[in-house]
């Protein structure tokens, strides 16, 4: 394992053997293996947003990847909506809780579109989440309610892995 003060490491905390390592604030970086799995799993994203009265608010919530966006659904009469309407502005992290930590961050801009319906990739994380029983099961009861679709669009990205890429404060 590669430690922080390994002096295989830049500034960086990439390691300089090797093929050359997708900088921090690289939206590639939504394609190395440990966001590809961060993103493929079950846990919840932390929506990081910015409150009418300024103060910043952090909420877990489900998502949705397409591939270029993180999709969420809200309920349509959420306070956070009006924030988001408000500064759009937004920062999501993934991260789990095993040793080395894997943690994904991304800074984004948030839209709000309000549905007739369940938004589709909610439905989608619902399944993720809950599994191909339970999921269908859940979203069935919000069927016919209006939802927010909260598409985020990733503006840049970072990974913290704990064997190649460690905090900045760690490798200065």
């Amino acid at each position: 394992m590669i430690r922080p003060s390994d002096p295989n490491l830049n500034g960086h905390g990439n390691s300089s053997q090797g093929a050359e390592m997708v900088q921090q604030d690289s939206l590639e970086l939504l394609h190395d293996p440990v966001a590809e799995k961060l993103l493929g799993s079950t846990i919840p994203a932390r929506l990081a947003y910015t409150w009418m009265d300024g103060t910043p608010r952090v909420v877990p919530v489900w998502f949705h990847w397409t591939g270029e966006q993180f999709v969420i659904g809200s309920p349509a009469r959420a306070p956070k909506l009006k924030a988001l309407a408000a500064d759009p502005r937004v920062a999501l992290t993934i991260d789990d809780h095993g040793w080395p930590y894997s943690v994904l961050m991304v800074r984004g801009t948030a839209k709000v579109e309000m549905l007739d319906d369940v938004v589709p990739e909610y439905a989608l994380s619902a399944e993720r989440y809950f599994g191909p029983e339970q999921g269908p099961a859940w979203v069935s009861t919000l069927r016919g309610k209006p939802m927010a679709r909260i598409p985020i669009t990733p503006a840049w990205v970072g990974i913290l892995d704990f064997t190649t890429r460690f905090p900045s404060a760690l490798t200065a």
